[in-house]
């Protein structure tokens, strides 16, 4: 897999959540780009994420959590109570299950975050399925 592209209205609370949240680094800004105010590349490792505004003068619907498609992208952690810690730190809005932000499943620990734009992000501590 090479990337997943998402779009929003918040382009700069989306960067800012990226890449100092989840510590993604911004290698391309394409400001002006095809209509769009920005269309940027952010990379994790060897996993893109191409971030887009929508065309200029438009506005992007909500996400709907009772849609079809994509539904959350995981992140694999060596510590998730640690870093668990840190983004409370920074005051973003975990999904808790039963009032708990980290919980069991199968495997392993895990916890979901929903970035500014409305992407559901899931971190693990467990790489396995």
């Amino acid at each position: 897999m090479h990337h997943l592209c998402i779009q929003t209205n918040s382009y700069f609370e989306t960067i800012e959540f990226y890449t100092k949240a989840l510590g993604f680094e911004v290698v391309q800004e394409s400001p002006n780009f095809q209509g769009r105010d920005y269309n940027s590349w952010l990379r994790l490792g060897d996993f893109y994420i191409e971030l887009q505004t929508s065309k200029q003068g438009g506005t992007l619907t909500k996400v709907n959590l009772n849609s079809e498609g994509l539904v959350h992208f995981c992140i694999w952690v060596e510590n998730l109570s640690l870093e668990v810690d840190r983004l409370q730190s920074m005051n973003l809005n975990f999904i808790k299950k039963n009032e708990e932000i980290i919980y069991h499943v199968e495997n392993g620990e895990l916890c979901k975050l929903i970035a500014p734009e409305g992407t559901i992000i899931e971190l693990r501590n467990n790489q396995g399925i």
